[in-house]
C-alpha cells in the first residue's frame, strides 16, 4: 500500500518557525483555570462548572461590559473540557457539559467579536488526567482544532518528558477510513509522518544528546538532511505542533508550557527556538490566589531578566501566568501592583475571575485605559527591574514608543506608606531632557521633570505608583 506524506515541517533547508503573524502585542482575554479550576460537578454547581454555559456567559460579559472593546478578546478554555476520543481517535468534548461541541462555542465567540482558545497537553494525559496529545496525535489534533475554528492553543506538559515524548512517537497509525500518524521508518531509523496515500518523501529522526534522543533531523528522500535548530535535549512535540498548526492554514496562536517543565532557563531551555515556534510560553510555576505566589513569580522574572527580557517581543512573549484581580487572595493595593507589574513586563493579560460578579473596584483596575495602552505598546519591549533599594522599594522601567517610558515604583514594605525620594538620574536618565509624568492610576500630572531634579513618590505597603513618562523636549532616556 502506498502512503502520502504530509508536508508538515515545510522545507528541509529551512528552520522550523510558527510564521503565523499573530500576537504582535501581548494577548488579552479571560481564562477559566485560576477561578474555576476543574469543577466538573454541573449537577451541584451548574453556574460555576466547566461547561458550555460558563463560557457563553463569560463571552457575554466580555462583549457587553466593555472588555472586548479594550482588547480583552480571547475566551480561553483550560483543562477538563475533554470527554475522550471517538472510534477514529478524534478528540471530543464532554457531551453533557459541552452538548453543542467546541465548534458551536467558537462560532458563538466569533459572533461577539471574540476569539476562542483551547487547552491540550503534550503527553498521555492532561494535568487533570484527561486524554492528552501524544506525538502520533499531534497532526490529527491540530486539524481538529482548526476544523473547530479555534484561535489559540495552550499546550501543557504534564505526564511527559523528552524521553517519553520520543518513545511515544513510535506508534502505529490511527484507525479509521483516513489513517494518519507516526511510524518507524527505516532506513532513517526515525519516524515518517503519513496519511493514507502514497510513498513517504519526508522523515523525522532523533539525534542523541547526553544519551537521550532529543533534537530532530528532518530529511527528504531526495535531499540532504536538515537539523532543526534548537540545541540539546529539545522535546520534539512542541516544534511538531507548531508545524502542524501552520499546516492547517488557520491562524492559531500557540502557547507553550515547555520551558516551565525544563526549569525555565538555559541550557535546558533554548529561547531562540521558542521564539521560532511559540507565540507565548509559560516559564515558571503556576500562579495561585495569593500575594506570596505573585511575589515568587515576580522575583523569578526579575532575578532572571537578563535571560528573559531580550527574547520577548512582538509575536513571542514571556507569560508569568494569569491575573488574580477580582478573586480572593489579593488586597486592593496588591491587585493594583500585579496589574502594573505584569504590564511593565509586557505580559499577556489573561483575567481569571468571575466577570458576572466582579467588583467595580476590580473593573477599574483591569479596564484602566492608560494601563492597557502601555501593555499593548507596539515596540513590545519587556521592562526590567532597574533599582532595588535598601528601603525595600524597587523600580521597574519599560521603554515605550515615542521615547516614552513606563515606570513602576513598587513597595515590598508591610508597615506604612513610604516616601521614596529619587531622581530621573538615579533611574538612568541623563542630559537636559524634560519629561512629564502621568500617574497611571490617579491621572495626576507631574511636569518639568529633569535628570538631576529630585522627586518624591508615596507608595503604600505592597503597592505601586506607576508613571507614564514622556518627553516634552529632546529625550535623553536610559538604554535598557
Amino acid at each position: 500500500m502506498l502512503w502520502k506524506t504530509v508536508l508538515l515541517l515545510a522545507l528541509a533547508d529551512q528552520v522550523l518557525a510558527l510564521e503565523n503573524g499573530l500576537l504582535r502585542t501581548p494577548p488579552m482575554g479571560w481564562l477559566a483555570w485560576e477561578r474555576f479550576r476543574c469543577n466538573i460537578d454541573c449537577d451541584a454547581d451548574p453556574k460555576n462548572c466547566i461547561s458550555e454555559q460558563l463560557f457563553m456567559e463569560m463571552a457575554d460579559r466580555l462583549a457587553e461590559d466593555g472588555w472586548r472593546d479594550l482588547g480583552y478578546t480571547y475566551l480561553n478554555i483550560d483543562d477538563c473540557w475533554i470527554g475522550g476520543r471517538d472510534a477514529n481517535g478524534y478528540l471530543v468534548p464532554d457531551p453533557k457539559r459541552f452538548p453543542n461541541g467546541i465548534a458551536f462555542l467558537a462560532d458563538y465567540a466569533h459572533s461577539l467579536g471574540l476569539q476562542l482558545g483551547i487547552y491540550e497537553d503534550l503527553g498521555n494525559f492532561t494535568c487533570m488526567g484527561y486524554p492528552g496529545t501524544t506525538l502520533d496525535k499531534v497532526l490529527q489534533d491540530a486539524q481538529t482544532f482548526a476544523k473547530w475554528k479555534v484561535d489559540m492553543l495552550k499546550l501543557d506538559g504534564c505526564f511527559s518528558t523528552p524521553e517519553e515524548q520520543a518513545k511515544g512517537a513510535g506508534r502505529s497509525g490511527l484507525p479509521g477510513p483516513r489513517r494518519m500518524g507516526w511510524r518507524r521508518a527505516p532506513p532513517w531509523k526515525g519516524l515518517q509522518l503519513w496519511v493514507q496515500g502514497e510513498a513517504p518523501l519526508w522523515s523525522l529522526s532523533f539525534l542523541t544528546c547526553g544519551g537521550k534522543r532529543s533534537a530532530l533531523r528532518l530529511q527528504a528522500a531526495s535531499r540532504a538532511s536538515s537539523v532543526l535548530r534548537g540545541g540539546c535535549c529539545a522535546p520534539p512535540g512542541y516544534p511538531m505542533m507548531a508545524a502542524a498548526l501552520n499546516a492547517t492554514g488557520r491562524p492559531i496562536a500557540f502557547s507553550c508550557s515547555w520551558p516551565a517543565y525544563e526549569g525555565g532557563l538555559p541550557p535546558k531551555v533554548n529561547y531562540s527556538l521558542l521564539a521560532d515556534i511559540c507565540n507565548l510560553w509559560r516559564n515558571y510555576d503556576d500562579i495561585q490566589d495569593s500575594w506570596s505566589s505573585v511575589l515568587s513569580i515576580l522575583d523569578w522574572f526579575a532575578d532572571n531578566q537578563d535571560v528573559l527580557q531580550p527574547v520577548a517581543g512582538p509575536g513571542h512573549w514571556n507569560d508569568p501566568d494569569m491575573l488574580l484581580i477580582g478573586n480572593f487572595g489579593l488586597s486592593f493595593e496588591q491587585a493594583r501592583a500585579q496589574m502594573a507589574l505584569w504590564t511593565v513586563l509586557a505580559a499577556p493579560l489573561f483575567m481569571s475571575t468571575d466577570l458576572r460578579t466582579i467588583s467595580a473596584q476590580s473593573v477599574d483596575i483591569l479596564q484602566n485605559p492608560l494601563m492597557i495602552k502601555i501593555n499593548q505598546d507596539p515596540l513590545g519591549i519587556q521592562g526590567r527591574r532597574i533599582l532595588k533599594d535598601k528601603s525595600s522599594i524597587e523600580v521597574f522601567l519599560r521603554p515605550l514608543a515615542r521615547d516614552a517610558y513606563a515606570v513602576v515604583f513598587f513597595s515590598r514594605r508591610a508597615d506604612m506608606p513610604y516616601r521614596f525620594r529619587s531622581s530621573l538620574a538615579q533611574l538612568g536618565f541623563s542630559g537636559s531632557g524634560v519629561y512629564e509624568a502621568q500617574d497611571v492610576y490617579t491621572g495626576g500630572i507631574i511636569s518639568g521633570l529633569q535628570a538631576e531634579a529630585n522627586f518624591t513618590v508615596i507608595i503604600n505597603p505592597s503597592g505601586v505608583v506607576m508613571w507614564y513618562l514622556y518627553p516634552t523636549g529632546e529625550p535623553e532616556g536610559p538604554q535598557l
